[in-house]
């Protein structure tokens, strides 16, 4: 099975101060020998290394970046012109949501790669009717 991995899902593995991380964690642990794969954008990267920056420190951000980098099972797609382009016709629709621009980056990369479950614990992927993981 495929999942997208999203900002959140990532730093609750990375941050153990944050609500989700034994959740998030547990549920990374289950999948672990199945052959699960994960998409996720460079935006996401982008974000994630941020928050652990400001949030955590800057060795976590860092052994986070460097640990996605070796992973196999995760396929980092590059948000491109045309697929920001796409993205923001999305952002543009859907002005009465609070979606942030990386999240309609991420629902663009989503549909492309038919994927339907999300690493996430954020509702705005439940709201563009894509499940959330774990659940």
């Amino acid at each position: 099975m495929r999942f997208f991995a999203d900002t959140s899902g990532w730093i609750a593995i990375f941050d153990t101060d944050d609500k989700y991380h034994v959740r998030a964690k547990d549920w990374i642990t289950s999948l672990e020998g199945q052959g699960e794969r994960f998409v996720t954008t460079d935006y996401i990267l982008d974000e994630t290394i941020t928050h652990l920056l400001n949030a955590v420190n800057h060795a976590t951000a860092e052994e986070f970046a460097l640990w996605v980098l070796k992973q196999k099972q995760v396929r980092i797609i590059h948000i491109t012109e045309e697929l920001w382009h796409e993205s923001l016709k999305l952002f543009n629709r859907y002005d009465d949501k609070d979606f942030s621009f990386t999240d309609c980056t991420s629902f663009v990369v989503m549909r492309r790669e038919n994927l339907r479950d999300a690493f996430t614990f954020d509702h705005h992927f439940e709201q563009m009717g894509f499940r959330l993981c774990p659940r």
